[in-house]
């Protein structure tokens, strides 16, 4: 139980990064669609639930170090190849926004240049990269709980300080959402996070042999994500007049509350960054060049140094450009996650 639970927190903190904890994403994908946006969280709870624990089995069976494997066992060398590419792409457009995150925080909440802020970011994030896969797992899992209490907290201050008097349609025109209904929005950002992730939890899931162990691991991250988001998404909704167009509507929210909570709030939205820069950028790393090699240190920091310069394209920008496409684009692999799990529970029964 308490490896699973590791595994589940480990997969929390990678795809729990500076779009999900600063609300962008969800006021795109979830609230954006008013009340029906929180049927949208139930529905993405579930299917985060599933694909976390499919991959996670996976990643254990195959004892995989990178997602090559895992891609071209489930879909095949063409279609792996097309796939492997798009996510290992995907892979390094996340570390530039979680540079990008990064600086915003650090401008908006402590006055910091966004320029010095994603520097700091970058520069402690190779260094992480470096330490190896085993320490890397424990760092990212570190700071999960802290989120949950934190946003628990604020979410229970948005229920109870909601205005029943605001129109949502009203103030949240604009929010446009990516697309017209509540539920192919919710299956794109799964679609998305499942891509985005499969890198990082089928490496984490590959250095346990159990396949129970893992598969629980993965529905626990799947589980708790699905009561981020909804939770998240509640706070928007019942704050939605306060938020406007801020950048970080949460951080926003949790600074309305008191200045300390919102203090709070941006340093695990820090942390939060971290994890998922980290995972991502060792990822990439790994996809390119093998762990253990001497080119590998090398090459990490040259892309670091890469997504640190790019990252400057703008943290709103690449949320609302990369995560869209990338939604689309990971339904093939959605697809092929499915045909893999049918087929081997016929295999087993």
């Amino acid at each position: 139980m308490k490896k699973s639970l590791q595994i589940g927190s480990a997969f929390i903190g990678i795809v729990v990064g500076a779009g999900f904890v600063s609300g962008q994403e969800i006021l795109l994908f979830f609230t954006s669609y008013g009340y029906l946006g929180i049927a949208g969280s139930i529905l993405a709870t579930v299917l985060l639930a599933f694909f976390g624990m499919s991959l996670t089995q996976l990643g254990s069976r195959l004892q995989t170090t990178s997602h090559e494997k895992v891609i071209y066992h489930i879909c095949g060398p063409y279609l792996g190849f097309v796939i492997d590419m798009v996510i290992t792409c995907l892979l390094f457009g996340i570390t530039m926004i979680m540079f990008a995150g990064a600086g915003v925080v650090f401008e908006e909440q402590f006055g910091i240049s966004a320029l010095i802020g994603s520097l700091i970011m970058a520069i402690i994030t190779i260094i992480s990269v470096m330490l190896g896969v085993q320490k890397v797992i424990g760092l990212i899992g570190a700071i999960t709980p802290f989120l949950l209490v934190i946003v628990l907290i604020i979410a229970a201050y948005s229920v109870f300080h909601y205005d029943t008097s605001v129109d949502f349609k009203t103030v949240s025109a604009g929010t446009p959402p990516p697309v017209s209904h509540w539920g192919v929005g919710a299956f794109l950002y799964v679609s998305y996070n499942i891509a985005a992730g499969v890198s990082m939890i089928t490496v984490i899931a590959g250095t346990v042999k159990n396949q129970k162990v893992a598969g629980w691991g993965g529905m626990f991250g799947g589980l708790g994500l699905g009561l981020l988001i909804l939770l998240i998404n509640i706070s928007m909704l019942t704050q939605i007049d306060s938020i406007g167009n801020t950048s970080m509507p949460m951080v926003t929210i949790a600074n309305n509350m008191h200045p300390i909570i919102g203090f709070l709030m941006a340093i695990i939205l820090i942390g939060m960054i971290y994890n998922t820069a980290v995972a991502m950028l060792y990822a990439f790393s790994a996809r390119i060049i093998k762990p253990g090699k001497t080119s590998f240190k090398a090459f990490t920091i040259f892309s670091g140094v890469f997504a640190f310069f790019a990252s400057s394209l703008g943290f709103v920008y690449l949320i609302g450009t990369i995560y869209p496409v990338t939604g689309y684009l990971g339904i093939l692999l959605i697809g092929a996650i499915l045909i893999s799990w049918f087929t081997y529970r016929r295999k087993i029964y």
